[in-house]
């Protein structure tokens, strides 16, 4: 999925927060010079700290003081301060006029606030962009983009692409369409990771989210490019598109310096997933009390039946081709991964995924966690972390992925979840595993906020009922 963007007053709320504390900063230093520090603060000038806090966040809306924040160089900054803190005083005195008490205000406090703010709000979004930037640096969360373009077009789409150093993607890889024989060598440097015969085996064995097409006067070959990228689960921007109504989701916006056509399985408003994470929070933070709850009531009973840990760890993969380790209650003996090959002929699922009846790997209570899902408790601590949502799709094992053609890809386009559309249907009643991608490839087609409200009320009630548990 591909996150549309969504007003930046509401995005960066990091910033509209941290502005507020320095601004009320300023005003407490201007009052304290000017008048001196008693406390409490006269009922005037009380009025006056808390009507800088709706003049700070109209003056926000209004002056798009957030649009970019993080991306933009010192000298933008400074001008973007300069004219946030001028709009809000602004709106002070006409707060003032308005209630008909603004000749009791001292002149000297309102002139002296400008500089001290625009200093201090200055600084503090000079040191915490600082930060972010790192964050985003540091963090597997950066877009890793690929870049298929010709040899005419090559140096225009990477100079533009790389035109701000603290852009949100970071260009892993570059293809040329119509070069070969250059694999192995980097252009400004950028490495170029494969031709185009072998692009979409670069794609399954490398972590991709999104991908750049500059191809000139091929647009039949673009827009065949396009559905089979976005088939595959990721993100397709494409310089100065014309194309038919056949590809899903397009819209137009600027990447770096470039007007592109972006398309993905859906486009999502940021607010949206700002609202699911705050939900995976909160969900997550209950969970981990029953989680507790259940290892105290079970965890002596795993120990007991099976000597061994009380939780199991494994390698999974996540949002398009991250890894990262799920945890669960032990519900099978140690030698259980050993002994799944002896057991392979007993898969009773169609594709790429495991299952089987009476399993002989699975310990006493382990029958009773699974049926349940109680087994899949500790997962709650994955979703604090943020590997996982509470709804989602099924991360595949490691040995799984690898197996994967190119479509199977598709639903690694969302991060994987507790639960989600194959577990809300019944789980083990599903045998066919094109069926579970299509289940996935519909989830993440058509999400919502309420959607995912749904699957959890039916995975709720699939759990008591015990319906296609194993």
């Amino acid at each position: 999925m591909y996150k549309r963007k969504t007003s930046s007053w509401v995005k960066h709320l990091d910033f509209l927060l941290w502005d507020l504390l320095f601004f009320e900063l300023s005003f407490f230093i201007v009052y304290a010079y000017r008048i001196g520090v008693f406390i409490p603060f006269p009922p005037l000038y009380k009025r006056m700290a808390i009507a800088i806090v709706p003049a700070h966040i109209l003056a926000a809306f209004f002056s798009s003081t957030y649009s970019n924040i993080v991306y933009r160089d010192r000298y933008a900054e400074f001008k973007s301060v300069c004219i946030h803190t001028f709009v809000t005083i602004m709106l002070l005195i006409f707060w003032m006029f308005l209630m008909q008490n603004s000749y009791y205000y001292s002149r000297v406090i309102m002139v002296s606030m400008i500089p001290v703010s625009i200093v201090l709000n200055y600084t503090e979004r000079v040191l915490w962009k600082r930060l972010v930037r790192r964050r985003i640096r540091a963090s597997k969360k950066e877009r890793q983009m690929l870049v298929i373009t010709t040899g005419e077009n090559a140096e225009s789409a990477v100079n533009n692409l790389q035109q701000n150093f603290y852009r949100p993607y970071n260009l892993c890889g570059m293809v040329f369409y119509d070069v070969k024989g250059q694999v192995g060598e980097t252009y400004h440097d950028v490495p170029i990771v494969c031709e185009m015969h072998s692009v979409f085996e670069y794609v399954r064995k490398n972590i991709v989210d999104e991908v750049f097409l500059d191809l000139s006067g091929k647009n039949e070959t673009t827009e065949h490019l396009i559905q089979l990228f976005v088939n595959a689960g990721l993100t397709v921007h494409v310089a100065m598109p014309q194309f038919s109504g056949a590809i899903l989701n397009q819209t137009l916006h600027k990447l770096g310096g470039l007007s592109v056509m972006t398309s993905s399985m859906n486009t999502v408003p940021q607010w949206k997933l700002v609202v699911k994470r705050l939900t995976d929070i909160v969900g997550a933070l209950v969970g981990l009390i029953f989680t507790g709850i259940a290892m105290i009531i079970f965890g002596p009973i795993i120990k007991h039946q099976s000597p061994g840990p009380i939780f199991f760890a494994q390698e999974r993969v996540g949002r398009n081709g991250r890894t990262f380790k799920i945890y669960k209650f032990r519900t099978m003996y140690p030698d259980a991964e050993a002994r799944k090959k002896e057991l392979m002929a007993q898969n009773k699922m169609s594709g790429l995924m495991f299952k089987m009846d009476n399993d002989p790997r699975i310990i006493p209570i382990g029958h009773f966690l699974r049926k349940a899902s109680i087994d899949e408790l500790p997962q709650f601590f994955n979703v604090l972390k943020g590997d996982m949502s509470l709804v989602g799709t099924r991360p595949p094992t490691v040995e799984e992925y690898k197996q994967y053609d190119m479509h199977h890809l598709k639903r690694l386009a969302a991060k994987p979840g507790l639960t989600g559309m194959w577990q809300a249907s019944g789980r083990s009643e599903i045998t066919d595993f094109e069926e579970v991608v299509k289940l996935d490839a519909y989830y993440i087609e058509n999400w919502s906020l309420g959607l995912d409200f749904k699957l959890i009320l039916k995975t709720i009630k699939v759990v008591f009922t015990a319906r296609g548990a194993e």
